[in-house]
């Protein structure tokens, strides 16, 4: 379908291309592939490092995350030793010359390991994988109710850079009605404690599109998180998603988000944020998260956990995929069984083709902002991008992007229609294996 016409049929929140190929079009590979083999030619100076604790202390009815709620001792406990032997698989296939120039502890809700068991997670990544927190860019992502005083004094001794923690709306009844029985008072609390401990970065998520949220609810919402003045705000729309608590209510919600996006955005920006992409705002004083070397379209990442991805140049790889508590337990379950051994194969993923490959590129600098370089392209591929692309034309036409000589970038238009345009460059290939994944 063309750009024009999705516009037209309002479809504004097709999908979120945070990744691609989305993980839903990965399958069991026909062999088992050597995970020294598949890191052997990889270039190694500027990876990314991603673990993923799968465990919260609720599920919010919107979310479709791989993690656990309240997991019981037999099935947390074992799931750090699985850890730690992947890691150490993971070293011995990375070799000797390899470094993490970033780290993330995402889930699930990190935080809500004990201090012990964090300390011993970051001792253990700096002995088997090299990265010191300290000397890293190292961000996690907490909760309000698991970020407690004595791992707010750990994640500021380890120097974490970057501390990001959903607060979704400061109007508790909102909050409820996303099925997320979240207390306003532990969210003003968290929010404290982080500023007191006067971290580089803190980033703070606001969610559009509950049901029973007005414009002046929102703007409510908005304007106190000015005034808590974060050095970053995401914007995240209520996606409706099939096996989560809000999906299973089988309601309607309209392009209102769209209305309310729009309300966000223009806030943030005339009160000294700047857009980065659809969902990110940025102070204009804020440092960046990423180390300047790392290219997030072309530099290899490390994903450790059972709900984690990692990225070849020409291979994606990961554990099995699922949304339904049932379906995230048996997955758990079958990681913390995993010997070394086991870690050293992969067997499950997607291998990416020349086109795949480019798409991910086209996609990846157009919806995270860093826009589309003309020459940076070429170098990589070999010709123009509106040469393998023709339909990027129909970007040009609807004025969604600022073209220049040697770049195109979305626009703030075009940044707006992000989860439109990203879904749209997906390959016929993708769509359809999509489409034939069977949620679990």
């Amino acid at each position: 379908m063309r750009l024009k016409e999705l516009i037209e049929d309002r479809a504004y929140y097709n999908g979120y291309a945070y990744s691609y190929p989305h993980k839903m079009a990965y399958r069991p590979f026909a062999t088992p592939k050597s995970l020294k083999a598949l890191w052997k030619d990889e270039l190694k100076r500027n990876l990314f490092l991603y673990v993923h604790i799968p465990f919260c202390e609720m599920r919010c009815g919107f979310c479709n995350l791989f993690t656990v709620a309240n997991p019981k001792a037999e099935i947390q406990n074992p799931f750090l030793t699985a850890l730690f032997s992947q890691m150490e698989a993971s070293r011995e296939a990375l070799g000797d010359d390899f470094n993490f120039s970033n780290f993330a502890l995402g889930g699930g809700t990190p935080t809500y390991l004990s201090a012990e068991e964090l300390t011993l997670l970051f001792d253990r990544t700096k002995t088997l994988l090299n990265v010191d927190t300290r000397q890293t860019n190292s961000a996690i992502e907490v909760s309000p109710k698991t970020i407690t005083d004595d791992k707010i004094a750990l994640l500021k001794e380890r120097g974490m850079f970057r501390v990001s923690m959903g607060v979704q709306s400061m109007i508790e009844a909102e909050v409820k009605a996303m099925g997320r029985p979240q207390k306003l008072d532990e969210v003003k609390r968290a929010i404290e404690a982080l500023k007191a401990a006067d971290f580089p970065l803190l980033n703070f998520d606001l969610i559009y599109g509950a049901e029973n949220q007005t414009k002046e609810s929102w703007q409510y919402s908005l304007k106190t998180m000015v005034d808590i003045a974060p050095e970053e705000i995401f914007l995240y729309p209520l996606y409706v998603r099939p096996l989560t608590g809000l999906g299973k209510q089988g309601k309607d919600w309209d392009d209102f988000r769209f209305q309310l996006y729009q309300q966000g955005r223009d806030f943030l920006m005339e009160n000294g944020y700047r857009q980065l992409s659809m969902r990110q705002f940025k102070k204009e004083t804020a440092p960046d998260f990423m180390h300047p070397d790392y290219k997030t379209h072309k530099d290899g990442m490390m994903g450790l956990g059972a709900g984690a991805r990692s990225y070849t140049e020409f291979t994606h790889y990961s554990h099995d995929y699922a949304v339904g508590s049932k379906g995230v337990k048996q997955i758990i379950h079958n990681y913390n069984q995993s010997t070394k051994a086991d870690f050293e194969t992969v067997k499950y993923g997607f291998n990416l083709n020349l086109e795949e490959k480019k798409r991910r590129f086209v996609i990846k600098c157009l919806c995270e902002g860093a826009g589309l370089s003309y020459q940076e392209y070429q170098q990589l591929f070999g010709e123009l991008p509106i040469v393998d692309f023709p339909q990027l034309q129909e970007l040009i036409d609807l004025n969604l992007v600022e073209e220049s000589t040697t770049h195109l970038q979305l626009n703030k238009e075009g940044k707006s229609l992000e989860d439109v345009i990203g879904p749209w460059l997906y390959s016929e290939a993708v769509e359809e294996a999509m489409g034939k994944f069977e949620l679990s």
